[in-house]
């Protein structure tokens, strides 16, 4: 887990837009009971980071939480893997899938 300053520094930008990210869903952020947000450090791989949006549109929600929550969760629509497992391994369409029936 990063924090948002951290966060800025992997995706070379700035810790308001981190923020503006968390807001729409373009990143998860976590809210913790002190101020601020600590994120998962590897949403920002490539492969993560381009399915992140398209999630949380599918899922209907930009709440960190959910969206972790989601991704870290063994499906059997995906044999036992996790969403993120699966999109790592190149099956983000089916991942997505998944999302859209939660979703709904």
């Amino acid at each position: 887990m990063v924090t948002t300053e951290q966060a800025a520094e992997l995706a070379s930008t700035t810790r308001v837009t981190i923020n503006a990210w968390i807001a729409k869903g373009r990143a998860i952020g976590l809210t913790q009971t002190r101020r601020g947000f600590r994120m998962p450090s590897w949403q920002f791989e490539p492969g993560i980071w381009d399915a992140i949006p398209a999630i949380a549109k599918a899922l209907g929600t930009s709440e960190g939480w959910a969206l972790l929550s989601f991704l870290e969760t063994p499906l059997g629509g995906l044999n036992g893997r996790t969403p993120r497992q699966a999109i790592e391994q190149g099956d983000s369409t089916r991942v997505l899938e998944l999302a859209s029936a939660e979703g709904t």
